[in-house]
């Protein structure tokens, strides 16, 4: 298979532009993303390492971002939910070709407040609450059909009622703890900085690309 190459002229990143804390950086890139209107979610690949040791890898949407870290939301007993009770250690990628830039982050994973995600399920439409309710995430099922069918016997159950959270589903935060910045150049001389958390503060380092 044959595939083109981009030339990577779209920006470029020097030490002088970067702010200290890669939180406020990342704030700024975020927002840079944002307000290009490609999407109305911005997606992410979020990794964890597996009972056999093996990283493992899945797409989900970023639904809240401070400097105490990144915030999405799934099924507690999913396979990422089983694998971060095991080891809370994970990474997460944002690759924003649009704009010729990704960004890597490292970090320790832990449950969100039972209010955040009260709050956050509380405005999902009424489908995608009955389907955290009867979805077995990540388990072995018959077929789609058997699927549809739990669905709709639950909204037919449930009728007008309120479906509240359910213990098994809500959100996590990665706290960060490592920063890369990476800015695609011409020649493959791509720009990438390092941030690494040293206590308080974060040390930046260049990296060759």
């Amino acid at each position: 298979m044959s595939t083109s190459h981009s030339e990577f002229n779209k920006g470029n990143l020097l030490l002088e532009d970067l702010h200290s804390d890669p939180n406020f950086q990342f704030s700024k890139w975020l927002e840079e993303y944002v307000q290009m209107d490609i999407s109305e979610s911005v997606a992410m690949s979020f990794s964890t390492i597996n009972k056999d040791g093996f990283p493992s890898s899945r797409m989900v949407y970023l639904r809240d971002f401070a400097s105490n870290g990144f915030v999405f939301f799934t099924n507690f007993d999913s396979n990422k939910g089983e694998e971060l009770r095991n080891n809370n250690k994970s990474s997460m990628l944002f690759y924003w070709p649009e704009m010729e830039r990704q960004v890597r982050v490292w970090g320790f994973v832990e449950k969100v407040e039972e209010e955040l995600s009260n709050t956050y399920f509380s405005n999902r439409p009424k489908g995608s609450k009955a389907g955290a309710w009867i979805s077995q995430q990540s388990k072995e099922i018959i077929d789609r059909a058997s699927l549809e069918k739990r669905h709709q016997e639950f909204l037919l159950k449930i009728d007008n009622k309120i479906i509240s959270r359910p213990e098994f589903w809500g959100g996590f935060r990665l706290n960060p703890m490592m920063y890369e910045f990476w800015q695609g150049r011409q020649n493959r001389l791509h720009d990438r900085f390092l941030y690494n958390r040293k206590g308080e503060n974060w040390e930046i380092k260049r990296l060759a690309p």
